[in-house]
């Protein structure tokens, strides 16, 4: 059988009435003329069909009826109360949980969020490190970044930057093993360096590049993360496949160099994302326009 539950607006007003035990009272706290309130309370009357309050000449006293009824009610509302205030802090409160990738974290977050802490001194940031799409029902996290389509369901997604990909190594390793005359395919014939995750990376490049059978037969080294591959490239064991956006420092320093000169643009891209339905708390939103202002610069 079906529960019979009364309109809840009414309701709310026969809670706050019995709580202050004063018209005028309940109608400042319902930010209402004490007229609706008392419309409200006559809706309840009538659908329960009991009297709840006396009309008395200096104000309302609940009826016996009434007494055990706000004695179940007041607490029902209280409890609802507490549990949407619990629910309010856990995720206003407390640490900014970003989940993202090793590689991302390592190699982009980590060297500049001292800026964001500069910024914004009180906002605690605790980075969780994952590989598979977020679900923020389940993990505990207030944004995540993803590398995919910028196509997810429930979720809004920002825009970082794309998926920019080329080959990178150190000025050593690109001096002793190019060809005569600084024929660079050469390159290409010694050791490819594949992280696990972007197994595909070595392959779509060279097909960009023109260069697939000239990379067919070469000896392969992989590692579990892009963050170690490029660490093998750095220490001289092969060339890999640098993403720009994460290797912008080591481009920078001359520690890693681009020596094809010829970046892949890929359809994906790496994205912030938020739950789409959920009140946005100021510490996500003070994370957000920072990262999107440190993109652009």
């Amino acid at each position: 059988m079906a529960r019979r539950i009364p309109p809840l607006n009414p309701l709310r007003v026969f809670e706050v009435v019995a709580r202050t035990q004063n018209l005028t009272l309940a109608a400042q706290e319902l930010h209402v003329s004490q007229s609706a309130v008392s419309r409200q309370i006559a809706t309840l009357e009538s659908y329960l069909g009991v009297e709840l309050f006396r009309r008395e000449r200096h104000g309302v006293t609940l009826t016996r009826v009434g007494q055990g009824y706000a004695a179940e009610i007041v607490p029902a509302f209280d409890a609802v109360a507490n549990a949407t205030a619990r629910l309010l802090r856990s995720t206003s409160q407390g640490a900014l949980r970003v989940r993202t990738y090793t590689t991302f974290a390592a190699k982009w977050l980590i060297p500049r969020l001292p800026d964001f802490q500069r910024q914004y001194p009180s906002i605690e940031v605790r980075i969780d490190n994952a590989t598979p799409d977020v679900d923020f029902d389940r993990d505990p996290a207030d944004v995540a970044i993803q590398f995919g389509d910028g196509r997810w369901p429930r979720l809004v997604a920002d825009h970082l930057f794309d998926d920019e990909i080329e080959p990178v190594c150190t000025p050593a390793y690109l001096a002793e093993h190019r060809g005569k005359r600084n024929k660079l395919e050469p390159l290409l014939q010694h050791r490819l360096l594949v992280s696990h995750y972007r197994r595909l990376d070595w392959d779509d490049w060279l097909a960009f590049a023109g260069m697939a059978e000239v990379g067919q037969g070469t000896e392969r080294m992989s590692f579990s993360s892009s963050v170690l591959t490029w660490q093998a490239a750095l220490d001289g064991l092969g060339i890999a496949i640098g993403q720009t956006a994460m290797l912008r420092s080591e481009l920078d320093a001359g520690r890693l160099v681009r020596p094809f000169a010829q970046p892949l643009r890929r359809e994906r891209a790496y994205y912030l994302v938020r739950p789409r339905v959920q009140r946005e708390a100021k510490k996500v939103s003070a994370f957000r326009d920072w990262l999107l202002e440190t993109v652009a610069r």
